[in-house]
């Protein structure tokens, strides 16, 4: 016969407390496992491929066109949280060369959800109601004909740089443009792509491409049909919250027609010669450039 031990009451404790212990070690170990998975996983996803670069070069650029009155550069891309991405773009309003520009300007942050979609409201577009945006806006609306801006260029000041908008009579391929710019010495900083009255239409600049991989300086168009060639359908939903589609873009870079370009450079006296071109149809005037040192 097997004599049974005496029961040991310190033993028994002690390992029950092992027990228990072990047990709560690894709950605990499986509730910070389970923890990191929740936190650092969907970081991970979120940082495969080429995701964070996708989004600067469609979400950061399609922010451009949706404010292509402001001048804006690329701050950071991208902070990581487990549900969300955001990336950050700071900038001012553009203005006449030379005139008074806030040093930084403004930071504006666009966050894009764990899903892939815009998320929050988006800064800028229509709100921002600068002189420019509403210059553009009237493009194709025959606001401001041509002997009413004769009359504004004529009692300005000659030799002040102006911020303007140029409309052609009609639209011109890129050719007629280039030839434009080199017969009048002026430089379409920003074209209008697209016929939209009363709302802001499709424009490209040479400051848009920042985050093209093979961006071509001097071929505007040519960036601007390689940025709408990197898009595809499932960008629609997104380019819809910065008012913009994938139908008119393709439209707008495959016709490749100017309506209108945008200048910083020309002075007064140098556009009271543009509108006496047969090609223009008018020439609104958005900001002039005054220097308070000047004698």
């Amino acid at each position: 016969m097997i004599e049974m031990p005496e029961f040991d009451v310190k033993s028994t404790r002690r390992a029950v407390r092992r027990g228990v212990a072990r047990t709560a070690l690894r709950a605990v170990a499986i509730v910070v496992a389970l923890t990191l998975v929740a936190v650092i996983g969907p970081v991970l996803l979120q940082k495969r491929s080429d995701r964070a670069d996708r989004m600067s070069t469609v979400l950061g650029v399609a922010f451009e066109l949706y404010a292509p009155a402001y001048r804006l550069s690329f701050t950071s891309c991208c902070e990581m949280t487990p549900w969300s991405m955001g990336m950050t773009m700071s900038g001012g309003p553009l203005r006449a060369h030379g005139g008074f520009v806030t040093q930084g300007g403004q930071e504006y942050t666009i966050t894009q959800t764990f899903f892939g979609r815009v998320s929050g409201h988006l800064p800028l577009g229509a709100s921002a109601m600068t002189t420019l945006s509403y210059a553009l806006m009237n493009v194709r609306t025959g606001n401001q004909p041509k002997e009413d801006q004769r009359k504004v260029l004529a009692r300005l000041p000659a030799e002040l740089r102006a911020l303007s908008v140029v409309e052609f009579e009609r639209p011109l391929d890129a050719a007629a443009l280039k030839a434009f710019e080199a017969r009048h010495g002026v430089t379409a900083e920003r074209v209008v792509y697209e016929e939209r009255p009363r709302s802001i239409p499709i424009t490209w600049g040479y400051d848009m491409d920042f985050s093209l991989p093979d961006s071509q300086p001097g071929d505007e168009l040519k960036n601007f049909r390689a940025w709408v060639d990197l898009l595809r359908e499932h960008d629609d939903a997104n380019l819809r919250d910065f008012d913009l589609t994938l139908e008119r873009l393709r439209r707008a870079a495959k016709d490749g027609l100017a309506y209108a370009f945008v200048d910083t450079l020309t002075t007064v006296g140098e556009l009271r010669k543009v509108i006496e071109d047969p090609l223009v149809r008018t020439v609104r005037v958005a900001d002039l450039a005054y220097d308070l040192e000047k004698p």
